[in-house]
């Protein structure tokens, strides 16, 4: 199991030892213990798809591929949404579509009253929007406890209730080191395979 340390430079048995707060110890272990097991969550679970670019089984399968690279990171994914972002921001050029990262403030709702809101990232592909990474926000201890929020790809006018994306176009966020030099190469590659076997299959069956 390969994992990613938060600070720089150090371990992450060096962090969990030294650095991380001694109350969340819990909560980390539980993640550890589900990445072993190979339980953890995945966003196509609970997906709302309103989308029509790729096909249902492609997306499902690529916001999988997504979470389970970002969630290498010793706390999970639920602190990740930049990285999410941009790792599926590079997957959806990889097939051609022009897709961005956004960022901006998230505004979360519970029966029309506002309950959250927080800086943000989230993907845009012309009028679609992607928020796939909220399916595990209930592990972030930053956040007050929130109601299970779906992960959405669709339509910006079909955009759940439950939230409200405000983009700040005056943000320009820097692509992330394990982004660019170990999850996005590693995440090519793999679908660089899975466009060869599906190739080799159409061929075999022409």
């Amino acid at each position: 199991m390969r994992e990613i340390s938060p600070v720089l430079g150090m371990s992450v048995e060096d962090y969990v030892a030294t650095v991380a707060p001694k109350v969340l110890l819990p909560r980390l272990q539980a993640i550890r213990a589900e990445k072993l097991n190979r339980n953890r969550p995945v966003p196509s679970t609970h997906l709302i798809d309103h989308s029509s670019l790729l096909t249902p089984a492609i997306r499902a399968r690529l916001i999988d591929d997504v979470a389970s690279f970002v969630d290498e990171n010793v706390w999970g994914r639920s602190e990740m949404c930049v990285q999410f972002a941009q790792l599926l921001t590079l997957a959806l050029q990889h097939y051609g579509l022009d897709a961005k990262t956004v960022a901006g403030t998230a505004i979360y709702f519970s029966n029309s009253a506002e309950i959250y809101r927080w800086n943000h990232a989230w993907v845009r592909v012309g009028q679609e929007l992607i928020d796939a990474n909220t399916d595990c926000l209930s592990e972030n201890p930053a956040l007050p406890k929130l109601p299970f929020l779906n992960p959405y790809w669709g339509s910006v006018s079909q955009i759940p209730k439950d939230r409200r994306l405000r983009e700040d176009r005056s943000i320009k966020a820097h692509f992330d080191s394990d982004v660019e030099t170990i999850w996005w190469p590693e995440l090519e590659a793999k679908l660089r395979l899975r466009e060869r076997q599906v190739s080799g299959d159409d061929n075999g069956n022409s």
